[in-house]
C-alpha cells in the first residue's frame, strides 16, 4: 500500500514539475517573441530614420551643383534657396502636406486628416521624417532651373506650393493606398515620377514663365551663347554627394529592412555609373568634347530613372535604364537650348525626362514579367498623369507671383549678382572687384 501511494505521489511530483516547465517555456517564447518583434520594429525604424538623413545630406549636395553650374556672383543666392528649401518646405508639409498625401483618401484624389500631424501614430513619425526629406528635394529642383534671375521671395512662394500642394497631391495619387494611381498597380518605387518627374515640370513651367537670363539668347539672329558656372570642382563634389545620398533614397523607401535592400543599392548604383556613360555616348555621337557637366548629368538622370524601378528589376535592365537616361539627357537638353528654354542646371532634363523614362522603364524591365504591356500602360498613365497636372498648376502659380509680386530679379541686379542685390554678401568677396557694386550717384 505504501509503495501504491508512493507510485502516485512521484507520478503527481513529475507532472507538476512538467506543466510548471512547460508553462515557464511557453511563457519565455512568448516574450521572446515579442521581443523579436520589438527588435525588428527598431531595426526597421533605425533603417529610415537613417535614410532620411542621407535624403537630408542630398540637400548638401543639390546646393553644391547648383551653385558650381551658376556663376560666383549668384553663390550665396543659390545656396540660400536650398537651404530655405528645407526650412519652409518642412514646416508646410508639417502643416498641410503629409496629410494631403498620407491622410484617408476615399476619393483616390488626396488626403483629408492627419494635417498638423493630428492624429499620426508614434511610429509613423518615422515616414513622417523621411517623407519630409523628400518634399525638401521635389523643390529643390526647380530652384536650379531658375537661378540667377528669380527673387528670392518669389521663389520661395512658388516653393511653398509646390511642397504644400502640387508634390502632395501627386503623391497622394500614387502612394497613398486609396490613391487612383496606387489601386492601378502603378509602380514607382521610391519616386522617379513623383518626386523628380514632378519637380521637372514644375521647373519647366518655373523657367518660361521667368524667361532666360539676359545674354543667353539673342532672339534676331536665332542664335545661344553658352553661360558656364564657376567651378566644376563644385558641380562634382554635388553630383558625387547626390550619389551616395541616393542610396538612402532608395533604400530607404522599402520601410521595412529585408535582403532586397543589397538589389536596390546594387540597381541604384549600376543605374548611375551607365548614366554617366549614356551621356558620355551621346556626346561622342554628336563630335563634341565630354564636357564634365553633362557626364555628371548623366549619372544623375541614371540615378533619378533607376528609382522608380530600382527593387523590380534585375541588375542588366538597371544598367539598361540608366544609359538610355544618360543619352536622354543629353539629347533633351540640346532641344530645350534651340527651343531658347534656359535652364541652368539641366534640371527638366535630368529630373523630368529621365524621371518620365524611369518610370516607363519600371513597367518594361519587372523581373519575371518583362515588358508587360498592361503594366507599360499603367506606367504611360502616371506619367502623363503627373505632367498634366504638375506642369500647369505650376504655370499658373508662376504667373499669378509674376503678376502680383514679381518673379524676376530686375536688369541691374542681375547684372550685378544676386548676391550683392539681395543678400548683401559675396561669395567670393577677395575676388570680386567692388567698382561693380559700386551705387551710381
Amino acid at each position: 500500500m505504501a509503495a501504491i501511494m508512493t507510485r502516485q505521489i512521484l507520478r503527481y511530483l513529475a507532472l507538476s514539475v512538467f506543466l510548471s516547465l512547460s508553462i515557464s517555456v511557453g511563457a519565455t517564447e512568448t516574450e521572446s517573441g515579442a521581443e523579436s518583434a520589438r527588435t525588428f520594429i527598431a531595426i526597421d525604424s533605425v533603417l529610415i530614420l537613417a535614410a532620411g538623413a542621407l535624403v537630408f545630406f542630398m540637400q548638401a549636395g543639390f546646393a553644391l551643383l547648383e551653385s558650381g553650374m551658376s556663376r560666383s556672383k549668384n553663390a550665396v543666392n543659390v545656396i540660400i534657396k536650398n537651404y530655405s528649401d528645407v526650412c519652409f518646405g518642412s514646416i508646410i508639409f508639417f502643416a498641410v502636406g503629409y496629410g494631403i498625401m498620407f491622410g484617408t483618401n476615399s476619393t483616390g484624389f488626396f488626403g483629408t486628416d492627419l494635417f498638423f500631424l493630428s492624429g499620426v501614430d508614434k511610429i509613423d513619425y518615422n515616414l513622417v521624417f523621411f517623407q519630409t526629406m523628400f518634399a525638401a528635394t521635389a523643390a529643390t529642383i526647380v530652384s536650379g532651373a531658375m537661378a540667377e534671375r528669380t527673387q528670392l521671395r518669389s521663389y520661395l512662394l512658388g516653393a511653398i506650393c509646390i511642397i504644400g500642394f502640387i508634390y502632395p497631391i501627386y503623391g497622394s495619387w500614387a502612394w497613398n493606398e486609396g490613391g487612383w494611381l496606387y489601386n492601378k498597380g502603378f509602380i514607382d518605387f521610391a519616386g522617379s515620377t513623383t518626386v523628380h518627374s514632378i519637380g521637372g515640370w514644375c521647373a519647366l513651367a518655373g523657367v518660361i514663365v521667368v524667361g532666360p537670363r539676359l545674354g543667353r539668347f539673342d532672339k534676331y539672329n536665332n542664335t545661344m551663347r553658352v553661360i558656364p558656372g564657376h567651378s566644376v570642382t563644385l558641380v562634382a563634389l554635388g553630383g558625387f554627394i547626390l550619389w551616395f545620398g541616393w542610396f538612402g533614397f532608395n533604400a530607404g523607401s522599402i520601410i521595412n529592412a529585408t535582403t532586397d535592400i543589397g538589389t536596390i543599392l546594387t540597381n541604384t548604383h549600376l543605374g548611375a555609373c551607365a548614366g554617366a556613360v549614356g551621356a558620355a555616348l551621346a556626346m561622342a555621337l554628336k563630335r563634341t568634347k565630354l564636357l564634365a557637366t553633362m557626364i555628371i548629368n548623366g549619372s544623375l538622370g541614371g540615378l533619378v530613372s533607376i528609382t522608380a524601378g530600382c527593387a523590380t528589376m534585375s541588375p542588366i535592365y538597371a544598367i539598361v535604364t540608366g544609359l538610355v537616361a544618360g543619352f536622354l539627357v543629353v539629347k533633351s537638353d540640346d532641344i530645350l537650348a534651340r527651343l531658347h528654354v534656359d535652364d541652368v542646371v539641366s534640371a527638366v532634363s535630368v529630373h523630368g525626362v529621365a524621371g518620365a523614362w524611369g518610370t516607363i522603364a519600371a513597367g518594361l524591365f519587372i523581373a519575371g514579367d518583362l515588358f508587360n504591356i498592361d503594366q507599360v500602360y499603367v506606367q504611360a498613365i502616371g506619367v502623363v498623369a503627373g505632367f498634366l497636372w504638375s506642369f500647369p498648376i505650376a504655370f499658373i502659380v508662376f504667373t499669378v507671383i509674376k503678376l502680383f509680386f514679381g518673379l524676376r530679379s530686375p536688369t541691374i541686379h542681375e547684372q550685378r549678382g544676386l548676391d550683392y542685390s539681395e543678400h548683401g554678401e559675396k561669395g567670393y568677396p577677395e575676388f570680386t572687384q567692388s567698382q561693380l557694386h559700386r551705387e551710381t550717384e
